[in-house]
């Protein structure tokens, strides 16, 4: 997200702040950033009055001067009715002065109202699915409260810039800005004067020169896009025009001349490469090759991802990754209300947390990045990462550095946990590349449902618990070794009372006293479970979320000589040992019953009959994670 760069900035200073510095430096300056923002905040998701229409298509022919707060032109709205519709209303600011409404050479009778619209009224009605367009004239200097529009200096030179997310869209131009209804398509004319360039979404059609040292310039991104990512900056800038990617597509780069003459500006922005290869090797093809990526800089400070365009404040590599991930994640799928801003922001996060794992940091810089990532999310035993109806009128709630960004990039983490990284970047691709979500907006439900029908495997449950539900666990681990088993007892307390249990398949390594490590996973569902496991070697200690896999805090490992094995009888059911290498055996079934083997990408791997007592065969499974189904219990084991 835009201002919330500070966000980003964590990630910039992980490279020289670990831990609890970082996150004690980026608290800082996300509460600097939070006081610019809080002015900004609309509590409503839809407009009512917009949902008779699909807006198709907009054309923008506006004259703009750096030098001057002021906007005036037109925009030409193509739309098609979803019912019969006699009127029709944009979202618009009440500041700006609308002079004339046309409509087929006519001029049509509007109203400006209080609530930010524009109400416009048809000699007849249009009926359903018919497409039709009208242009509206405007003119004035754009309303300062929502600072979505601003005029300054750089370097002495004056500098315009929009940032329009998540309701200031409609304080510079009309259109419709509720989550429900992209653009399909969206031009950019605009008139300067000749010393400036102007940078916007999508591709560079022409330059041209007008009489009276002025420029028309044109941009067009042909991409649906949402009302808030659309965006300008003009400025003196410097061109950069480069390609990237393979095949290569459009870089394109319009920074201040200063920027230019920064080398380490400069090798950041060319570092931009390394990570499009990155993200597209884990997340798919860059969304927007058929125009372009880019970044145009700006006044507001920090970064905001405006598509195929982030329009950028510095140039921290941190910055640059939350930014372009956000073009997968926020551009090309977009949060269809800003409860689920987690899909953006989230993402965009893990995403940067990508770039640090993959390419900024050693293994133990990252290691104790994720600790302090940790640290930030368990600081308050509460708050749902899904932001609820009443916390919408709360810039501060909604943009949560610990909740929408940090936790939401944590869900992912402990979901890749779970899956495993290839079944888990393969759901991810698969995720915003369906069509009825590709380039649309979307919920967390549909993110579930996406993941159901990549993986076999249902998070219904798991996204009430870490979703909408709050706080996290805290395990308490006993263990003891008795020849060549190793009997663990797991017990987990919960921060909040709105989690009753937090179901999590527990990540365990058992290092030997020679200096040898094996690895286990604990199917954890109840409390006091026993599980019990083969080890072929002295135990010294064991370590529990060696890796920081899953969300937790203050939790414990101690040696207990006081366990026993026969404890594990007192289990209803347990299925081990886990990670297995060529037998399963199973506790708690007494009787004949059929089980099932599946892939964590959901294929069927084998269906058979359970004999109790004796051994389930999985020495021709490939290594891997599974699914283990019998008597409507779904248990994740590990084939060695």
């Amino acid at each position: 997200m835009r201002k919330f760069y500070l966000l980003i900035l964590g990630f910039l200073v992980s490279q020289l702040f670990c831990g609890q510095d970082q996150n004690i430096e980026m608290k800082g300056l996300i509460a600097k950033e939070m006081n610019a923002f809080a002015k900004k905040m609309t509590a409503y998701n839809i407009n009512p009055n917009t949902l008779n229409y699909d807006l198709q298509y907009q054309r923008m022919n506006v004259t703009l001067d750096p030098a001057v707060y002021n906007i005036s032109g037109s925009v030409t709205s193509h739309f098609k009715p979803n019912q019969n519709m006699s009127s029709i209303y944009f979202d618009l600011s009440d500041i700006l002065v609308v002079s004339q409404v046309q409509y087929h050479g006519s001029n049509l009778a509007f109203q400006q109202l209080p609530t930010k619209e524009v109400k416009i009224d048809f000699p007849a009605s249009i009926p359903a699915n018919t497409l039709d367009s009208l242009t509206i004239h405007y003119s004035g200097a754009p309303s300062a409260t929502q600072n979505a529009f601003t005029t300054t200096t750089q370097g002495g030179t004056p500098i315009v810039c929009t940032l329009s997310e998540p309701y200031g869209a409609q304080d510079w131009f009309p259109t419709k800005q509720s989550l429900n209804d992209k653009i399909e398509k969206f031009d950019f004319k605009i008139t300067t004067p000749s010393q400036y360039n102007v940078a916007a979404n999508g591709k560079l059609m022409s330059e041209t020169v007008l009489p009276g040292s002025q420029k028309l310039t044109f941009w067009r991104t042909a991409y649906p896009t949402s009302a808030y990512l659309i965006a300008l900056s003009i400025t003196n800038f410097v061109k950069l025009n480069d390609t990237m990617g393979n095949p290569p597509f459009p870089f394109v780069n319009y920074v201040y001349p200063s920027t230019n003459a920064n080398p380490t500006s400069m090798s950041n922005i060319e570092w931009t490469k390394t990570i499009m290869n990155t993200f597209e090797t884990y997340f798919g093809p860059y969304p927007f090759r058929n125009e372009k990526y880019g970044h145009m800089e700006f006044t507001y400070g920090g970064g905001m991802e405006h598509q195929t365009m982030s329009s950028m404040g510095s140039w921290s590599k941190g910055l640059i990754a939350h930014e372009l991930a956000h073009q997968w994640f926020g551009d090309k799928v977009t949060c269809g209300a800003w409860n689920d801003i987690w899909l953006n922001e989230g993402f965009a996060t893990f995403g940067a947390i990508l770039a640090n794992e993959k390419l900024l940091m050693t293994n133990a810089e990252f290691k104790n990045f994720l600790l302090g990532e940790i640290n930030n999310i368990t600081s308050a035993p509460g708050g749902s990462t899904y932001v609820p109806d009443s916390g919408l009128s709360s810039v501060s709630r909604i943009f949560s550095n610990r909740l929408s960004y940090t936790k939401g990039a944590y869900i992912l983490r402990m979901i890749k946990w779970i899956l495993g990284d290839t079944a888990f970047y393969q759901a991810i691709r698969e995720y915003h590349a369906r069509p009825a979500l590709a380039y649309n907006y979307v919920r967390t439900a549909d993110f579930n449902a996406s993941l159901l029908q990549s993986t076999g495997k249902d998070f219904t449950g798991f996204f009430n618990d870490w979703l909408y539900g709050e706080g996290y666990p805290t395990y308490t681990t006993k263990w003891k070794q008795t020849g060549n088993q190793i009997l663990f007892k797991v017990s987990q307390t919960q921060s909040s009372p709105s989690v009753s249990y937090f179901e999590m398949p527990l990540p365990i390594k058992v290092n030997g006293t020679g200096g040898q490590t094996a690895y286990f996973v604990l199917n954890h569902t109840s409390d006091n479970q026993y599980f019990l496991e083969t080890i072929s070697f002295p135990v010294a200690s064991v370590e529990f979320n060696y890796e920081y896999q899953i969300l937790e805090k203050n939790s414990t490992v101690v040696q207990d000589n006081t366990l026993s094995v026969s404890s594990v009888e007192k289990e209803d059911f347990a299925l081990y040992p886990n990670p297995a290498k060529n037998e399963l055996y199973i506790k708690g079934i007494d009787k004949a019953v059929g089980y099932s083997i599946h892939s964590m990408d959901g294929k069927l791997i084998r269906k058979d009959v359970y004999q109790p007592g004796k051994a389930v065969r999985i020495s021709e499974l490939v290594p891997g994670s599974y699914i283990f189904t019998i008597n409507e219990k779904n248990i994740k084991f590990l084939k060695q």
